[in-house]
């Protein structure tokens, strides 16, 4: 039996992918949340860490429910976009509030309140990233386009955080002289805000047309979802676990070598050059993307699978190099201009655009195989649930994106950040610099090692994913003439020619 994919039209993916750039928008303005409530609402560094950890694990915690609803939902507006634009707009309101408000509020009341803002923001997050994991099935299953996806969420991923890193590090900081100024984060909201509106809005064009049942398999969208369906698929489906596995310890190392603080010391303490922490995502866009294409290419080619075990080994090896030259003696001359470039910023940005590349296809090459191990369950137990798959990956990628924010503030109590955290204008001291070097280098070298143990029992490779479409397409198929002989069914009882099943009952009763 041939596969009969459902394909999807480029302008569909890409924009649909936006739905990504407009979480990812929050996302980037929210690495700057601790700076804020440390310098501007008063409150201590330890205890801004262990508030954003606990909101991440509430954050984890959200997702389940989330999926819940999602795929018991089925209106006039479709399965999806309600939960885009109701995410959206509660992480608008609560962003404002909680940035241009809490510093107001007396001091008695300021942390709860706090805390109550930015649970709403959580649960706004969560709405609408849950979309962006489990809309993936319906725009299309093709094995060939579902990689073009993760060129989209480079692209945007890297343009949001990058525009915001280059909002902040270029001009904002610059013009109010740092992170205690008020202005900085008035503006930085309501750039986020509204761009972020914009993106959602062009999201939900590109889902539209395959927002609807016909796109769901067979008659999904009428099974009851029941909670204990999580504990049978975190069970029996072996390769969403592997995948959760490899991705939650690559999202501990990511968030640690990106968390803000990092990028202050790296860029602003060691380099003595925290502008570049902004344009560098600038600067690399293009060449990073074409190793992202590289990426695109080797998935079509032989399988997601392959690609990210292929792209997570480079990015190992591409991390030692970069350790190697941030351990020069002249990592304070890195410097980005028109003017000719010396060796170690020659270095730095080869290793950097390589690097960053790498990162990029492991990061967002496992949002496409999380539809994968969706359409294997469909094969295994029947059910489509894209909502409690999405919700599954996202609650343990948030509960370990909480451990990295933790294990962040940890470290850098330890080596004397407990009441601040580090600012641009700290001298780099030999424990400073190898700090620096264990949380952006180290961490992710091993948080990777560890990972590419989970991903060499991952079995949906391309030959496996072949498989699985044909036997989805079946079921699909099947379900569907189920439906229309049922809608025959009651059409016939409609017009008196067949018995309804309640007459039937009672006429057998009666015989």
């Amino acid at each position: 039996m041939e596969e009969k994919y459902n394909n999807a039209r480029l302008w569909q993916i890409g924009l649909f992918s936006l739905n990504n750039a407009a979480t990812n928008l929050y996302l980037a303005m929210m690495a700057y949340v601790s700076y804020y409530a440390n310098s501007i609402a008063g409150f201590a560094a330890i205890l801004i860490t262990m508030l954003v950890t606990a909101m991440s694990v509430f954050d984890g915690i959200t997702d389940p429910v989330a999926g819940f609803l999602l795929d018991r939902m089925n209106g006039r507006f479709g399965k999806f976009r309600p939960f885009m634009f109701m995410g959206n707009l509660m992480m608008a309101g609560s962003c404002l509030l909680l940035f241009l408000t809490t510093h107001h509020i007396p001091e008695v009341v300021r942390l709860p309140y706090f805390i109550f803002i930015y649970a709403v923001f959580v649960i706004g997050y969560t709405f609408q990233t849950v979309v962006g994991k489990s809309g993936q099935t319906v725009i299309t299953d093709n094995p060939v386009q579902r990689p073009v996806c993760t060129y989209f969420d480079s692209l945007y991923i890297m343009a949001s955080y990058g525009g915001v890193a280059l909002l902040v590090s270029a001009y904002l900081v610059p013009k109010y002289d740092g992170f205690t100024n008020f202005m900085v984060y008035f503006q930085l909201v309501w750039f986020v805000v509204t761009l972020s509106f914009v993106c959602t809005l062009l999201a939900m064009l590109g889902i539209w047309e395959k927002d609807r049942k016909e796109f769901f398999v067979g008659d999904a969208v009428y099974e009851k979802v029941k909670l204990k369906q999580y504990v049978d698929i975190m069970r029996n489906n072996r390769p969403l676990r592997n995948l959760i596995f490899a991705n939650s310890v690559d999202r501990f190392a990511a968030t640690v070598y990106s968390h803000t603080a990092v990028g202050v010391m790296l860029f602003g303490v060691m380099m003595n050059n925290y502008v570049l922490a902004g344009l560098i995502g600038i600067i690399t866009a293009i060449p990073t993307l074409v190793v992202v294409t590289g990426g695109i290419r080797v998935a079509q080619k032989w399988g997601q699978k392959r690609a990210l075990v292929i792209f997570t080994e480079l990015a190992i090896f591409f991390q030692v190099l970069m350790a190697f030259v941030l351990l020069r003696p002249d990592v304070n001359q890195i410097r980005y201009g028109l003017y000719l470039p010396n060796t170690v910023s020659i270095l730095f940005f080869v290793v950097f655009v390589l690097l960053n590349g790498c990162k990029s296809v492991t990061n967002n090459m496992v949002v496409p195989m999380i539809a994968d191990c969706s359409d294997y369950e469909v094969t295994r137990s029947g059910h489509y649930v894209p909502g409690i798959m999405g919700a599954l990956f996202s609650f343990v990628d948030k509960a370990f994106a909480a451990l990295g924010t933790a294990f962040v503030g940890l470290v850098l109590l330890i080596v004397g950040f407990g009441g601040t955290f580090p600012q641009v204008s700290d001298p780099l001291t030999p424990t400073l610099k190898w700090t620096i070097l264990f949380l952006y280098c180290g961490v992710p070298i091993l948080g990777w090692l560890v990972s590419l143990l989970a991903l060499h029992r991952y079995e949906l490779d391309k030959k496996a994913m072949h498989k699985v479409q044909i036997e989805k397409s079946y079921i699909s198929m099947q379900r569907r003439a189920e439906r229309l002989e049922r809608k025959r069914e009651r059409k016939l009882v409609r017009e008196g020619y067949l018995e309804s099943k309640k007459e039937r009952k009672q006429t057998k009763k009666m015989k």
